[in-house]
Formats: C-alpha cells, structure tokens, sequence
C-alpha cells in the first residue's frame, strides 16, 4: 500500500525536475544575460544606436521547441499576443509546457487515484487549458482598466498640445505620470518612435498591441489629423468626452444585467462544489460514480450540459454596447 503514493510522489519529483532543468533554468540564465546588458547600457558603455532594439521574441529557449513551434503556423503569434496582453512575462514555450505538464500532473493523478484512463484523459485536458482560461481572465481585467485610463491619457495629450508641446512629447507625459498599464503601453509607443519606427507604423502597431475600440477611435483620429490638418487638441477633447460617455454606459449596462450574470455564476458553480463537498465528506459516493460505466456517462453528459449552459447563459448577459 505504501508504494502507491511513494510512487506518485516520485512521478511528480521527476516531472518537475525535467521541467525546472529543461525550462526554468534556461530562462532565468537569458533573463539575467538581459539585465546585465541593460545595466551596462544604462551605465553609458554603449549607445542606443549599438543596441538591438527591435527584433522577434525567442519563442522557447530550447531549440528543440523552438523550431517546432517555429512550424506551427500562427498559432505562436496569436499566443504571444494573448501574453502581451495580459502582461505575463513569459515565453509561449513556457507558457505550452506549463500547461502540458499542469495537465499530466493532473491526469496521473486521477488515474493513480480512481485507475479511470478516460476521466483522467477529461480532466487532464481541462486542467491543460486553465492556464489559457486564466491568462484570458488576466487580460480582460488589464483592458477594462486600460479603458477607464484612457480618457484621462487623452486629456492630458490634449493639453500638453495647448502648451504648446508636440505630440510626441504628450506621449511621453502619458508614459511617465500615468500608472500601468496605460504608462506601459505608451511607454511602448514612446519607444517605437525614439528608435526610429515611422509614426504612422508606431500608432498601427499600439492598436494592433491593444485591441480595443477606444485604442482604435485615438490612433484613427491621430493619423486622419496627421493627413488632412485640424486641431489636434480639440479633437483630443471631444474623443475623451466620448469614451467617458461610452465607458459610462457600459457601467450601466453591467449593472442591470448584474443579476444574470450572478445568476450565472452561482448556477455554474453549484454542481462543482456540491462534487467536492461529497468528495470531502461521503468519497465513498464518488468512487462508486466513477467506477460504474453507466456513471462515468452520466458524469460526461452532466459536463457537456453544464458547458452548454454557461453557454447560453453568457450570451445572454453579454449585450453588445
């Protein structure tokens, strides 16, 4: 009986010695290459100009992956895009392997715990992909706070221009006395323009880096203003005055549909705890669920009406505005 979970223990001790040796380490070695390079630049040994500014992010610091992922078509970029988003400090090789081994460990968990292969295989794919479920959630809450930012940002770009500043240098403002993470996306667009990238290319990019609709009303006002002339200034201000006013009915509209998504999510979760509470207290019902076939069914198709529900239920309380 005692081999079972020195066994376990074991498994696990090795998954996360490979990963620790083949992953973590490498990284943390590039990452302290970088900071001594940028301590040395800041020190003034080396110019901008003799530094590599711009450039494609490794995707993974083993070979091995890299040029495996360097294969896969998109599917790399749309992922760097989602970390960039939520400001996750990762590499998506990184990122990959976490979430396979998040779903090994789990899948060997099940399957050393209740012996079930196609429960395990179930799990171990859900388990797999909450990372992505919480790296989605982390950017969502860093866009929603960039959106009540951006007007403020606005603003103050508006008046540096009446003070008689360029447009350059209210970004920079931005970047320097608003917090992040609207400081860090212009301290971006700052960047861009200082080591030579072409505005028009420099605004393209921020729009694409923050894809929202308020990014994109500012970098399209921005560049038309560029082309055919006008008040900057005035235009700035009439934009703000916008967004604050979209921004104030979106707050609306999440507060009446408040209740759904409540509702929501007390429905989603009822099921989840009611399983851990007899899991916790009567497991014995829980083994005799997941050793019956007829049960593992019942099991799989409460999962997939359960999905279709939080389904259904988020379409209906996400009302476009």
């Amino acid at each position: 009986m005692w081999m079972l979970p020195v066994t376990f223990a074991l498994t696990f001790a090795v998954i996360f010695g490979v990963y620790w040796a083949v992953v973590v380490r490498p990284e943390q070695g590039a990452r302290v290459e970088m900071s001594k390079r940028l301590s040395v630049a800041k020190a003034g040994s080396k110019s901008v100009n003799e530094m590599i500014v711009r450039g494609a992010p490794r995707v993974s610091t083993i070979p091995v992956v890299e040029s495996l992922l360097g294969r896969s078509g998109p599917v790399p970029a749309r992922i760097q895009e989602l970390l960039d988003g939520a400001d996750v400090q990762m590499s998506v090789g990184r990122f990959l392997l976490s979430s396979l081994l998040l779903g090994l460990s789990v899948y060997v968990l099940i399957v050393f715990t209740l012996n079930q292969m196609g429960t395990a295989i179930f799990f171990g794919f859900v388990a797999a992909w909450l990372p992505t479920f919480y790296v989605r959630r982390l950017r969502t809450v860093r866009y929603r706070k960039f959106e009540e930012q951006f007007p403020e940002a606005i603003e103050l770009i508006a008046r540096a221009l009446r003070a008689g500043h360029g447009l350059t240098a209210g970004i920079g403002m931005v970047a320097d006395e608003v917090p992040n993470p609207m400081g860090r996306e212009f301290r971006q667009l700052y960047e861009w323009q200082n080591f030579g990238m072409p505005f028009h290319e420099a605004m393209t990019k921020f729009a694409e880096r923050v894809p929202l609709l308020d990014s994109r009303f500012f970098v399209t006002a921005v560049l038309t203003q560029r082309e055919s002339g006008g008040n900057l200034a005035e235009v700035l201000d009439n934009l703000g005055r916008v967004i604050r006013d979209r921004f104030r009915v979106k707050r609306q509209i999440r507060v009446l549909s408040a209740h759904g998504r409540i509702t929501g999510a007390v429905l989603s979760g009822l099921p989840p705890a009611l399983a851990l509470y007899f899991f916790a207290t009567r497991p014995d019902y829980i083994t005799e669920l997941a050793s019956d076939p007829m049960g593992v069914r019942m099991v799989f198709a409460a999962l997939a009406l359960q999905l279709t529900g939080m389904l259904i239920i988020r379409r209906l309380v996400d009302i476009e505005y």
